[in-house]
């Protein structure tokens, strides 16, 4: 996957770029946003369910329940790792939900203690009055990510 930069201009705009990512997917992939607080980044995880054929209308920040599975052609699970420490994460058996076969969506991935093996990161930053720069990019195949396992 070649990297690529999108700016949107509402969320519309957004859930469509995360749509068109989502088509690109394969099984087994965990999806590392980046950004901010109110960036998009759940919005953005609107537009991967959509894309993978859930109902984007039942995703809703899993701030307080950690994680959230959302059924289509592929599982999408919703990780949001903010009010955790690295070692509480590191705790939660994320190893085994990210060897499955679905898709996982990980907001807050820097507390991650260690990085997916097959993973695309994904920035979102706030450009000010509802604009967005999304920049996607995938690790080279020879990269040193770890394999969470």
């Amino acid at each position: 996957m070649r990297p690529t930069t999108s700016i949107t201009r509402n969320e519309a705009e957004t859930i469509a770029v995360a749509r068109r990512l989502a088509s690109e997917l394969q099984p087994g992939t965990a999806v590392l946003l980046h950004g901010d607080l109110g960036t998009g980044k759940t919005v953005f995880v609107r537009g991967l369910a959509e894309g993978l054929g859930a109902d984007p209308t039942d995703v809703s920040s899993p701030t307080f329940t950690l994680c959230q599975q959302y059924d289509g052609r592929v599982t999408l699970h919703h990780v949001d790792l903010y009010r955790l420490t690295p070692s509480e994460v590191d705790d939660l058996g994320l190893d085994e939900l990210l060897a499955g076969e679905g898709i996982t969506a990980i907001e807050w991935p820097e507390r991650l203690v260690r990085p997916p093996l097959r993973a695309i990161d994904v920035w979102l930053d706030d450009d000010g009055d509802d604009v967005r720069r999304i920049r996607i990019e995938a690790p080279p195949p020879d990269s040193h990510r770890h394999s969470s396992r």
